[in-house]
């Protein structure tokens, strides 16, 4: 990167508060190549906040962690939540509740939302994306099919849409890497309004 002159600058470094393979590919294959530092926190519950406040809650809690050892670098963190009627479904911590997860969505509509925040220094950026996703009535050999095939009890929600959605999502409605884990595009513009150099789409 040049500055005015023509001069050689250093990159800021861009740190990934999470330890979420998804979020990272997700950021890597944007052409950024953040540092990872998992935070060491414990997060907000399912029953704490609404959906859309909890994953934003989270968030903030993430970031606020490894801003505090690393105060001036970007930050970004985000949280996803599955929600239906209002209740959140977390990561499953056994594939039978994942089945009772999936049984639930059967033949419904519910909603993904992604927290994200984003420090750098005393600036900060914060926003909630939301997608929906409309589950195919599922029979329960398809249940069976998807967790026998499918890693799902650190997903939130217990599926992967990424991996055989087409068995059981019938219709997704805005941002499908936001299901996935992060809203790139968003995360991307809201870089650049803070002054991070997002490389150019190829």
């Amino acid at each position: 990167m040049m500055d005015f002159y023509g001069k050689e600058m250093s990159m800021p470094t861009l740190i990934l508060a999470s330890g979420s393979p998804r979020r990272r590919d997700l950021l890597r294959e944007a052409g950024l190549d953040p540092e990872i530092i998992p935070p060491a926190v414990v997060e907000f519950g399912a029953g704490d906040f609404p959906p859309h406040e909890l994953c934003l809650r989270n968030a903030e809690l993430k970031a606020g962690e490894i801003l505090k050892v690393h105060p001036d670098e970007f930050v970004i963190a985000s949280d996803t939540v599955v929600a239906l009627d209002g209740s959140v479904y977390g990561k499953p911590e056994s594939l039978e509740e994942a089945a009772g997860n999936l049984r639930h969505f059967s033949g419904r509509v519910h909603q993904v939302m992604t927290g994200v925040v984003i420090f750098h220094g005393q600036d900060s950026l914060r926003f909630v994306e939301m997608s929906e996703v409309k589950f195919r009535d599922l029979s329960e050999e398809v249940i069976r099919k998807y967790l026998a095939k499918v890693s799902v009890l650190d997903k939130a929600g217990g599926y992967a849409i990424q991996s055989h959605g087409d068995w059981i999502v019938e219709e997704i409605k805005g941002d499908y890497q936001n299901i996935v884990g992060l809203p790139v595009a968003k995360v991307l513009a809201s870089l650049v309004q803070m002054g991070f150099p997002v490389p150019e789409a190829k």
